[in-house]
């Protein structure tokens, strides 16, 4: 059982930045594939950021990319995302994500379905 808790969520002023932190459970977080996911009001829950078991591979939806930066620090069973630049547009609940079956896979996966494990998520609010 994997058990993820998120923190670092906030409000903040547009052009702010802001560390979302997720703490893992688990001896095993070194093979797992995490993702950051938000949904905001009325719409779907949407990728934002990946990072594979290994650290060596990063994936970014458009809209946060050259912003967004998603690291991890196994020695914590920790993964962040740092994000800089904010818009209203990023305001939303975030969710982090993971997939134990992270050794097992190529590339960072994108979709929800595949991340079995979730936070209770975070807000992130934005104001213009």
């Amino acid at each position: 059982q994997v058990q993820l808790v998120e923190s670092g969520g906030g409000l903040v002023q547009a052009g702010g930045s802001l560390r979302l932190s997720c703490a893992a459970s688990g001896r095993t977080f070194s093979s797992y594939n995490m993702g950051w996911f938000r949904q905001a009001p009325g719409k779907e829950r949407e990728f934002v950021a990946g990072i594979n078991w290994s650290g060596r591979s990063t994936y970014y939806t458009d809209s946060v990319q050259g912003r967004f930066t998603i690291s991890r620090d196994t020695a914590k069973n920790t993964v962040y995302l740092q994000m800089n630049s904010l818009k209203p547009e990023d305001t939303a609940v975030y969710y982090c994500a993971a997939d134990a079956m992270g050794r097992s896979r190529v590339g960072v996966p994108t979709s929800p379905k595949v991340y079995g494990y979730w936070g209770q998520g975070t807000q992130v609010t934005v104001s213009s």
